[in-house]
């Protein structure tokens, strides 16, 4: 391995060595370094002092380690702009020929110019984090607990990673740095919604749920790293002047695969089956192990919130009326309309799971398909705690209908995680555009096919069905 790094870092070197030569990128990383580090401390001891005179100090001691993780975060995305002209800045300065005709193996040009873009904001990270410490500390006498400084330093570099190795993908991609910068907002605005999070999460003090999406991070970083080695071609690079909008191309793509040669309903439904239980035999036992961690993780909750046992009062199911859920709305049980809200609210779950997953691989969509069995699984040990029997309870709530929607949130997220393979596997023979368009149109054909009669299917025996279960069982 060293042997093979060891050309890169030839590349990263000289990368790093003209960064560095240029005062129009040393001058706002400096400037970005040392005042805004300074600013912070200033903005700290003011809003400290103003939550004080008011009675609110535990506002502004939350504050602290929320601008700690900011001072890091900062300077990675204001420099993001050195990695997305990393190669299309190159060939537009008509100085990419010679690095791309070099003895350099694909691998060995790419992590050598991931490493070049990575460092200098890193480095710059470290620095600024390092001075709003001796800042804070000297000003305010607060000193960051060893876990939290940990954490945010890890933040600090997955975040990097994350950035940097998305913003070369999409300088090896476009034609022009125009392109590139106008492409940097999908990875600027998901960083920034995660960035919001943790920002919550700081100031609840919850420090220990900040591990899980550092860890979420680094499956995305390092499936963002395989995409740009799996799909770099330096022939393709040099060869590829401008990129064209051809929608009916795109369209004839999607469609074909959509269809898959079929020339009937029947042969495309037989073609429908053999695909999904033979191309997604991995995926779906990957789906599988998350969504039962995230019903033991529902289980291991009843130990931090306590379950309110009125909750269990059955008169508007034996009634028959209506039920409102948070997060589905109000449900008529019984009737058409409650059938379509059930059904509509589960294709809207898969759909925005769908759209997460096309932007981390996967991951954060099965995330997402997790939240209901966490649910289910917090409900089922509070009932447990409560004197009933979890089994009667999974029975009579969750079997009728979790017969047919339990696999069909399993198809979903597998169909998701393949679906998002898409990028971080190289596929011979066709671009990144084509091979996404041939994956969304098997991804929407097991959808029709499957999914959505599925959902269907479940949404009436949950409107019909289990409410007569959950009355006969639990009615007395």
């Amino acid at each position: 391995m060293l042997t093979t790094l060891r050309p890169a870092l030839v590349i990263t070197r000289r990368e790093i060595r003209d960064q560095f030569r240029d005062w129009r990128i040393i001058a706002p990383t400096v400037v970005l370094t040392l005042f805004f580090p300074a600013l912070m401390n200033f903005v700290a001891e003011q809003v400290l002092d103003f939550m004080q005179r008011y009675g609110a100090p535990i506002i502004g001691d939350r504050l602290v380690p929320f601008l700690l993780m900011v001072v890091g975060f900062f300077p990675i995305s204001v420099t993001l702009v050195i990695a997305l002209e990393s190669f299309v800045g190159e060939k537009e300065r008509r100085s990419l020929e010679p690095l791309l005709s070099s003895p350099l193996t694909d691998f060995q040009l790419y992590i050598g110019k991931l490493l070049a873009v990575t460092l200098p904001p890193l480095l710059a990270s470290f620095m600024a984090i390092i001075v709003y410490l001796i800042g804070v500390y000297r000003q305010l006498g607060w000193k960051p607990d060893p876990v939290l400084l940990t954490q945010v330093v890890l933040l600090t570099i997955v975040q990097a990673v994350l950035m940097v190795s998305g913003a070369v993908v999409i300088s090896s991609q476009t034609t022009s740095t125009r392109a590139a910068n106008l492409l940097a907002s999908f990875i600027i605005v998901p960083v920034a919604i995660l960035l919001i999070i943790e920002s919550f999460l700081m100031f609840w003090a919850d420090y220990s749920i900040l591990w899980w999406f550092i860890l979420g991070q680094v499956i995305v970083a390092s499936l963002l790293v395989r995409t740009g080695i799996a799909h770099f071609n330096r022939e393709e690079l040099l060869g590829r002047e401008l990129d064209v909008l051809n929608l009916r191309w795109g369209w004839h793509v999607f469609v074909n695969a959509f269809k898959a040669d079929a020339h009937s309903l029947a042969d495309w439904y037989r073609g429908v089956l053999k695909i999904t239980f033979r191309g997604v035999k991995l995926p779906l036992g990957l789906t599988m192990i998350m969504l039962t961690i995230g019903f033991g993780i529902g289980v291991a909750l009843t130990n931090v919130y306590e379950f309110p046992a009125e909750f269990l009062n059955l008169e508007n199911f034996s009634d028959g009326i209506s039920a409102n859920i948070e997060g589905v709305g109000v449900i008529q049980f019984f009737t058409v309309g409650g059938v379509a809200t059930i059904w509509m609210h589960n294709l809207r779950t898969v759909l925005l799971a769908t759209l997460f997953g096309l932007f981390s691989f996967g991951v954060f969509g099965v995330l997402l398909l997790m939240l209901p069995f966490g649910l289910i699984g917090f409900f089922t040990a509070s009932i447990a705690q409560l004197g009933i029997s979890p089994w009667l309870f999974l029975t009579a709530t969750v079997l009728p209908h979790g017969v047919l929607e339990i696999p069909a949130i399993l198809l979903s997220g597998a169909i998701i995680l393949k679906l998002g393979a898409t990028l971080a596997a190289p596929a011979p023979g066709y671009s990144i555009s084509e091979a996404m368009l041939r994956a969304l149109g098997d991804w929407a054909r097991i959808m029709v096919a499957l999914i959505l009669p599925l959902f269907l299917v479940s949404a009436i025996l949950e409107i019909y069905i289990t409410p007569q279960v959950v009355i006969l069982l639990f009615g007395n």
